[in-house]
C-alpha cells in the first residue's frame, strides 16, 4: 500500500451508472461516547443553487465534489465550471472547500480562494453558478475500525481507524482490494511504477511483445504506481482493459482477455489532470470507483510512537539505540515535526539515528524532496509553508496571552474550537 499523503484508486466491474458506491457510508448519532468519536463526528450541510432554475442538495459524507462532470457529487450543468471544480471537505464541526484548480476559479463570498472555511450563509460561486452553504445540526460518525494495524498500515487515530473500515468495506467486494487478504492472495502481484520509467518503456512493460505486465499478473493483482504519470497516449489502452477485460499487445492485433485486479495509487490529484486535459476523464471515472486516500503524518501525529516503534524494529535498532529513539521526550519532539515526506521521512531519519547511535536533532530531518533540488508539487509545497506560518503564528499568539485559549482565539478572530483544533494539529495542546 501507498505511503501517506497519497491517494489509491480501486477500480471496478460494471456500467458506469453502477460505479458509485459510497464506500464511507455515515450513520448518525446523538451523543459521542469519547474523544476518539468525536474527532470523527462531521455534520450533514446543505447546498441550495440560486438562479431560475434552483436546486438544492443534502450532504453527508468526507468528501464532496462539484463540477461538470457527471461522477461529481453535485453537477452543475454550466460550461463555466470546470470538470471537477472544487470539493468540500467536512473537518469536525466545520466545512472546508478547496478549489481543484478549476479554469475560473472558486469564490467564497466574493473572494477567491484556494482553500477556506465555510460560514452558514456562505455563497460559493463556481464559474457562473452560485450555491448557498449552511450547516446542519445532524451529527454523523464516520465509519471507525477496531484495528490498530492493517497489513503494513500502522496507527490508531481516528483518521486511520476509518481508513481501515474503509478497506475492510472493500475488501468484501469481489474481486478484493486487499491482495493479501482475499481469493487472490496466492495469485501474482505484479508492481509497475509508471513514473519511474521513460514512457516509451511503459506500454512494453504494460502490454509487451511477448507477455507484458498484465499477463504476468493473470488470475492476481497489477498495482499501477504513479498513475498520473501515465502518457496521455496509453490511457485509452488501460480503459480499455478495465471496460473490455482484454488486452492487445505491442504490435499486436488479436485481442487477450486478461483476469486481473488493477489497483492504481498517485500522490497527484487526477482531477485537477483532468482539468487539464492531461488525464482522461473516463479513465478516471474507471480508476476512482473506491478513492482512499491515505492521511499524512502532520494529521496523525498520535500514530508516532507506534510507528517508531515499527520501523525501529525493521532497521533492526536494538539496546540503547533503540531506548534513546523510544524516549518520551524525544518522540513528543518527533510530533512536533511536519514530516512533508511522511513516513518515508520520518523512516530515513531514524535510520540516520540508528547508525550514529544517538537521538539526532530534528533539524537533521530533510524534507522529502527530487534529487534535482525540485520543490515537488505545488500543492504540497503550498501545505508546508502554511504549515510552517500556522506553527509560527501559533506559538507568538500563546506566548502574548501565557498560553491563554480564550483571549488568544479572541485576538487572532477565530472560533475557540477551531483554535484548538490548529493546536492540536501542531502538537502545541494536547
Amino acid at each position: 500500500m501507498r505511503r501517506p499523503g497519497t491517494s489509491v484508486q480501486i477500480p471496478g466491474h460494471g456500467r458506469s451508472s453502477d460505479l458509485r458506491p459510497d464506500p464511507l457510508a455515515l450513520s448518525p448519532t446523538e451523543t459521542l461516547p469519547d474523544e476518539s468519536l468525536a474527532a470523527n463526528q462531521i455534520h450533514r450541510f446543505h447546498l441550495a443553487l440560486e438562479g431560475p432554475k434552483p436546486q438544492a442538495w443534502d450532504l453527508s459524507s468526507a468528501r464532496c465534489s462539484i463540477g461538470s462532470h457527471p461522477s461529481n457529487d453535485v453537477v452543475l450543468s454550466d460550461r463555466t465550471v470546470s470538470r471537477f471544480h472544487c470539493e468540500l471537505l467536512p473537518d469536525g464541526s466545520a466545512v472546508r472547500v478547496r478549489d481543484l484548480e478549476s479554469r475560473n476559479g472558486t469564490f467564497v463570498d466574493g473572494m477567491r480562494v484556494v482553500e477556506a472555511y465555510l460560514r452558514g450563509g456562505s455563497e460559493l460561486r463556481a464559474g457562473r453558478s452560485t450555491l448557498r452553504f449552511s450547516l446542519s445540526g445532524e451529527k454523523f460518525l464516520l465509519p471507525s475500525s477496531d484495528r490498530t494495524s492493517l497489513g503494513g498500515l500502522v496507527g490508531s487515530s481516528p483518521s486511520m481507524r476509518t481508513l481501515y473500515a474503509l478497506l475492510e468495506r472493500a475488501a468484501q467486494t469481489a474481486p478484493p482490494v486487499l491482495h493479501a487478504s482475499g481469493p487472490r492472495r496466492d495469485q501474482p502481484l505484479v508492481v509497475v511504477d509508471c513514473g519511474s520509467m521513460p514512457a516509451n518503456l511503459v506500454e512494453s512493460e504494460l502490454f509487451g511483445h511477448e507477455r507484458g505486465a498484465f499477463e504476468e499478473a493473470e488470475g492476481g493483482t497489477i498495482f499501477l504506481d504513479e498513475i498520473g504519470e501515465l502518457p496521455l497516449d496509453l490511457q485509452p489502452k488501460l480503459l480499455r482493459v478495465l471496460e473490455a477485460r482484454e488486452i492487445r499487445r505491442v504490435g499486436g492485433h488479436a485481442p487477450i482477455p486478461v483476469d486481473v485486479r488493477v489497483i492504481a495509487a498517485t500522490h497527484r490529484d487526477l482531477r485537477t489532470l483532468v482539468n487539464r486535459g492531461e488525464f482522461r476523464p473516463d479513465l478516471y471515472f474507471r480508476l476512482a470507483v473506491v478513492r482512499i486516500t491515505l492521511p499524512p503524518l502532520r494529521q496523525r501525529t498520535g500514530d508516532i510512537p507506534v510507528l517508531v516503534e515499527r520501523l525501529l524494529q525493521q532497521l533492526g535498532a536494538r539496546g540503547p539505540v533503540r531506548e534513546a529513539l523510544l524516549e518520551p521526550g524525544f518522540l513528543a519532539t518527533l510530533a512536533r515535526a511536519a514530516w512533508p515526506g511522511n513516513v518515508r521521512e520520518l523512516r530515513n531519519f531514524l535510520e540516520r539515528c540508528a547508525v550514529f547511535e544517538q537521538a539526532m536533532p530534528l533539524e537533521e530531518a530533510e524534507p522529502a524532496q527530487s534529487s534535482s533540488g525540485d520543490p515537488g508539487p505545488y500543492a504540497a509545497s503550498r501545505r508546508r509553508a502554511l504549515d510552517e506560518f500556522e506553527r509560527g503564528y501559533l506559538r507568538a499568539l500563546l506566548e502574548r496571552h501565557h498560553g491563554k485559549v480564550a483571549p488568544a482565539a479572541q485576538e487572532a478572530g477565530v472560533d475557540r474550537v477551531y483554535l484548538y483544533r490548529l493546536l492540536r494539529k501542531h502538537a502545541l495542546q494536547r
